[in-house]
């Protein structure tokens, strides 16, 4: 078991240690603040403003802090954390890593521990508790990296929702009817750090899996949820390479593409992407990889106006009531075909992968079946329409 001292080790020092530590106090600030400037890069120059101001109140207030907990363990360090969360939080504003400020933190022990080892000498300080003292300055050091650690999370996160917000009004704004002002696009683009696309195209997926897919595709996509689904705007969908692309990172996701169009179209392209998804995701049309709502303009039609067409399939396929299963699909099968091949019994059987002759038996039996729509356009089409939506 992790005893106190062991996660603690200044608890063990007592208050005559912090007698021997707080002389040394500015002499060690100094050393440590010049010895920062000439091993660590990003900090060599002249620490002035906000930036020198910074770093001597961490270096002083870690110290001071130091001083404070052996004196009363009981104190904890809350009271002075935020000095180091905000160190880390102002690396990621500035643009650098942690890497900077953790070997400042480094030099700073190196240096704290050589100062205050001397001291511990002069005063006569036993082997026991020199070892002490340096396992309670590293065990220290320690506790101020993680909350400079804690604080450069901090900050990316508010950074990545803030990016989150500002992508989602612009897809907000983009999907609007009517269409926004150009000059407000420009400036929603501007502050999301989006380059607004020639084309593009809306994809659409389930919201649970928009996290997923969002890593997994080209980093100029523009992601957000909407209408209670997954939204990515994906730019010039049919350029080079694009399309391997977008089903690679697809995967095994369900996914559907809508239609490529100017930032004026991005609208019906969602509207066709999320038409396209639900049809898959309810069996009505089957789909490998990624579903493209455009190849599939037809069978949307079909599937989005389900009511009307199982009425009108009601109405114009009634003739094949009377026959068996069989024959009732044998016959639509015909049927369907004579349509789309103007009744030319080679192309039928060619399609339907029977000999001539034996589509030329059916066909009396079709006309019998169906008579004049054969022949009126309008009756033909919606015949059409009902035996594809009934296949």
């Amino acid at each position: 078991m992790i005893s106190s001292l062991d996660k603690e080790p200044w608890q063990g020092l007592g208050p005559s240690i912090a007698d021997v530590i707080d002389p040394e106090l500015e002499a060690i600030t100094e050393e440590i603040l010049e010895t920062i400037a000439a091993e660590v890069p990003e900090y060599a120059r002249p620490l002035e403003g906000a930036f020198g101001r910074g770093i001597r109140r961490g270096v002083g207030e870690a110290l001071s802090q130091f001083v404070t907990l052996i004196r009363d363990p009981d104190a904890g360090r809350e009271l002075g954390r935020e000095v180091y969360v905000a160190l880390g939080r102002g690396e990621l504003k500035q643009g650098r890593t942690l890497d900077s400020l953790q070997a400042a933190y480094r030099v700073g022990a190196r240096v704290a521990w050589r100062r205050l080892a001397r001291a511990g000498r002069r005063a006569r300080l036993d082997s026991e508790q020199l070892s002490l003292l340096a396992e309670a300055i590293f065990a220290y050091l320690d506790e101020l990296s993680a909350d400079s650690v804690e604080g450069y999370a901090e900050a990316q996160s508010e950074i990545a929702d803030l990016r989150r917000h500002r992508e989602r009004e612009l897809v907000e704004l983009l999907m609007r009817d009517p269409p926004p002002a150009e000059a407000d696009v420009r400036a929603a683009a501007k502050a999301a750090g989006w380059k607004l696309p020639r084309s593009l195209a809306a994809l659409a997926c389930a919201e649970a899996d928009l996290p997923q897919l969002s890593r997994r595709l080209p980093s100029d996509v523009l992601s957000a949820e909407l209408d209670h689904s997954g939204c990515v705007l994906v730019p010039d969908p049919d350029g080079p390479g694009r399309r391997p692309e977008i089903e690679r990172a697809t995967g095994d996701v369900v996914a559907a593409l809508g239609p490529t169009g100017g930032l004026d179209r991005v609208r019906e392209s969602w509207q066709l992407a999320r038409s396209m998804l639900r049809a898959v995701d309810s069996g009505a049309l089957e789909s490998i990889g990624l579903a493209r709502a455009g190849d599939r303009l037809g069978d949307l039609l079909l599937f989005e106006s389900r009511a009307l067409v199982d009425h009108m399939a009601v109405e114009r396929l009634a003739p094949l009531d009377s026959l068996t299963p069989g024959a009732r699909t044998r016959m639509a099968e015909t049927a369907l075909s004579y349509i789309r091949h103007r009744g030319n019994a080679v192309a039928m059987a060619a399609d339907l992968h029977l000999h001539p002759q034996t589509v030329r038996y059916r066909l009396p039996r079709l006309r019998e079946l169906f008579g004049d729509a054969l022949e009126d356009p309008d009756a033909r089409f919606e015949l059409e329409i009902a035996l594809r939506a009934r296949r």
